[in-house]
């Protein structure tokens, strides 16, 4: 009763913080708000309480009140208690009867409360007896509509938002496609910047997969129902390791982007005028590039003269991309091997390797992603450093060409950044650029797009037909049937939305080259975010499409349909075989 009531503060508290930010109020209600956090926070510390003496009393095992729990009601009584005696008067200072808090911290850890109880209710989903792909992709619908409504709040934008401009920006930023009607650097305050930036985190790595790992890190236990349900949203096998793949994906990810962060920081830091603006191009640029997002806080992007010629810049945000977008199952099993490596050396130096099991170390799926990802890079490469040698690589050096050419290769994988003119590619450059952003990333990633292994496979396959083989086999491995129809089933699928796509924007945009509606519609369903500059052209019923066609290239052809069309019955006959003239 008491963790119900909780949720119901925390929540109420939480929509007050989105109010006090998003509205202008008067004093009067923003005082009852700022006092509302005391009672919020209060409730929290009353209900932990309880908890704790309930267990002392009847005897309970203590490891029923995480360490989280604690340090986080650690930190709420520092933070009533500890600023008692603040001078009155200063500003982002609440006091109220004698107790002083900083505004900022306390809003700060409303919101926690809130992911807090929210996430431990968010495993109990799966007693709605929903289907994992109707919740997986209701679950971004749920996301972009949060988002829509946020930025249509008064302080988000400078000059006010349309409905399908805001529903245009928060499907792009969901999706992490880049894609934008609006100038984010300039339409967007810092408080419309801060909801996009949360929308790129949460949409890149699934708002599943957040709610699952604030769930299992502040719940007390978890059931073989949660962990059996969240097995579909992270691509793990393994019951066993489940929560704890969860656990990496959120710190990995978060350990990446900080570093990301303070790489960026270092080097653009002399670029920027002021310290705070050199730390949030920083951590928005981080977060940006890892999730594959490609939008940025400068008016042109990458292009932009402050930071053009900032070539160590454009290597780390390459970086970041590849990382983003090579898929955590390959990043956690590369990991694993050269640990196992490692530790088989340790053994060996210690003269106990003949006791040492040698396995396997990488698997297919890493094997295939790793060489599919560097032969496309390889070739990205050449084609850009080949076909734009007079155009954006004119007047260059070699260096710079070399590292123009590097990004050129990385940001069509479903990034979205520029560094260059995107109007000036010439269309060799254009024609390959559909390719890349076709095939897109690798599963299991933030990014978006066909996928390098469903590629991979359908590549793998026409070989095997052409070798008169009957299986497709690859590093003494056999690809099941099972993923070779599922990989020409999305192929098929993704032509059709993209076909389709670009016959409903010409029909509603008749001016525009046609090239650049495909390229716009191939940017969107692989969410890569790069465009020929039609975006802020698009009529209204236009940009409905795009949305649409994000939605559907980050959700998954093949998530939709698993969502939509009821699984047929097993049958245990079997028709007689016949062929059908395929040439």
């Amino acid at each position: 009763m008491l963790d119900k009531g909780l949720f119901f503060i925390s929540l109420i508290a939480f929509i007050s913080v989105i109010v006090e930010a998003g509205f202008k109020l008067p004093e009067w209600a923003t005082d009852s708000i700022q006092f509302y956090y005391l009672i919020c926070i209060f409730s929290f510390i009353a209900t932990l309480s309880v908890r704790v003496i309930t267990t002392f009393l009847y005897g309970k095992s203590t490891k029923k009140i995480l360490f989280s729990e604690y340090f986080l009601f650690a930190i709420l009584v520092i933070i009533l208690f500890f600023h008692w005696l603040v001078p009155e008067g200063e500003e982002s200072k609440l006091i109220i009867g004698g107790i002083a808090s900083d505004l900022s911290i306390i809003r700060f850890h409303v919101i926690v409360l809130f992911i807090i109880e929210f996430s431990k209710r968010s495993l109990q989903f799966q007693k709605l007896d929903l289907n994992p792909a109707v919740l997986f992709t209701g679950s971004f619908l749920l996301l972009i509509l949060i988002g829509t409504l946020l930025l249509m709040l008064p302080k988000a934008t400078n000059n006010g938002i349309s409905l399908i401009d805001a529903l245009f920006t928060s499907t792009s930023a969901v999706c992490v496609t880049g894609l934008a009607v609006l100038d984010t650097s300039k339409d967007f305050t810092h408080f419309g910047q801060v909801i996009i930036l949360i929308l790129i985190q949460v949409g890149g790595l699934g708002i599943m997969t957040f709610t699952s790992f604030f769930g299992f890190f502040f719940k007390r236990n978890s059931s073989i129902e949660n962990t059996l349900f969240i097995q579909d949203f992270i691509n793990e096998k393994r019951m066993s390791k489940i929560v704890g793949t969860t656990l990496k994906i959120i710190g990995f990810t978060l350990f990446l982007e900080l570093l990301g962060a303070i790489l960026i920081f270092l080097t653009i830091n002399e670029q920027m005028s002021e310290p705070g603006e050199a730390v949030w191009f920083s951590v928005f640029h981080s977060i940006s590039a890892f999730c594959n997002a490609g939008f940025s806080t400068l008016a042109q992007g990458l292009y932009d003269p402050v930071v053009r010629q900032v070539y160590s810049l454009h290597l780390i945000i390459s970086a970041l991309i590849i990382l983003g977008g090579i898929g955590f199952p390959v990043i956690f099993d590369v990991y694993n091997s050269f640990k196992y490596t490692f530790s088989q050396r340790f053994y060996d130096w210690c003269g106990e390797s003949k006791y040492r099991h040698k396995g396997r170390h990488l698997t297919v799926h890493t094997k295939i992603v790793l060489v599919t990802t560097t032969a496309l890079l390889v070739v990205g490469f050449a084609a850009y450093l080949w076909s734009e040698q007079h155009n954006t690589l004119a007047g260059l050096s070699w260096y710079e060409k070399i590292i123009v050419s590097i990004f050129g290769s990385v940001t069509p994988r479903t990034a979205g950044f520029n560094t260059v003119d995107m109007t000036q590619l010439a269309m060799p450059t254009i024609l390959v650029y559909l390719i890349l952003m076709w095939i897109g990333a690798s599963p299991g990633s933030t990014g978006g797009g066909l996928k390098t292994t469903t590629f991979a496979v359908a590549v793998l396959n026409t070989l095997s037909i052409a070798k008169h083989r009957p299986r497709v086999e690859l590093f003494r491995r056999e690809i099941t049937n099972e993923s070779v129809r599922k990989a020409f089933s999305v192929i098929i699928m993704s032509f059709l939305v993209i076909g389709l796509s670009v016959f409903l924007v010409t029909l509603y945009n008749p001016e525009m080259p046609l090239i650049a509606v495909a390229f716009e519609c191939f940017s969107a369903f692989s969410t890569v975010g790069l465009s020929l500059g039609i975006t802020h052209d698009l009529h209204m019923f236009s940009k409905i499409v795009i949305i649409v066609t994000m939605f559907i290239g980050r959700v998954g052809t093949l998530t939709i349909l698993v969502a939509l069309i009821r699984k047929a019955k097993t049958h245990t006959y079997q028709y007689p075989h016949e062929s059908v003239f395929i040439t």
